[in-house]
């Protein structure tokens, strides 16, 4: 029986040294040292995926969104079609205020995994934060296919159509809304001014 190749590789002792240590200060809610600790094991083996991975993610806790991102980006340089790091990276750019490379990376990660509703949901309300309301909707539709009883999501496609002047698809939010989540369809009502369920607020 042939050896597995992962049996042939050396063992990088000091990156592993220094992730045990990191793994037991995050356990004890050291983030700071959690963090040059994760550091120290980085610089021991700068293309271990999975540091970059827990770098962005303890940059992230601290809402330290440009590290966060920097570290992410690095991971899917190194493991480009790794869906999960793409939507962790897509959502600090997107905290960070970097919006067009926040879409980059929200479609990307939409690409690799088109049934991640989060994806979906950020990268059509990223479309509406700039006034692009139908790529939103289009967007926001397939999020609302996938949690069909999300209300917030809903609320948000309904938004969508609305500032597309698009009356029908807007009814159809509200009717599926009301089903579902009846608070965010009032909500939706006023604010896409659909006098003609006045009846249905409460």
């Amino acid at each position: 029986m042939p050896t597995p190749l992962w049996m042939n590789a050396p063992m990088n002792y000091d990156r592993v040294r220094h992730g045990l240590r990191g793994m037991l200060l995050t356990a004890l809610g050291k983030r700071e040292q959690a963090l040059a600790a994760y550091r120290d094991s980085h610089l021991a083996d700068p293309k271990h995926v999975e540091t970059l991975r827990t770098l962005g993610w303890l940059e992230a806790q601290q809402e330290r969104w440009g590290a966060a991102e920097a570290w992410l980006a690095r991971a899917v340089e190194l493991e480009p079609d790794d869906a999960p790091t793409w939507f962790n990276l897509a959502y600090a750019r997107d905290k960070g205020g970097m919006d067009d490379a926040a879409i980059a990376a929200f479609r990307r990660a939409t690409e690799l995994n088109p049934n991640n509703d989060r994806a979906w949901y950020g990268l059509g309300m990223l479309h509406a934060r700039h006034g692009r309301h139908r790529d939103a909707a289009a967007a926001l539709t397939e999020a609302g296919r996938l949690q069909p009883m999300n209300g917030l999501t809903w609320y948000a496609l309904g938004m969508a159509w609305h500032h597309c002047s698009e009356p029908d698809q807007v009814t159809a939010a509200i009717e599926h809304t009301l089903a579902h989540d009846p608070q965010t369809a009032q909500q939706l009502i006023r604010d896409a001014e659909r006098s003609d369920y006045a009846h249905r607020l409460g």
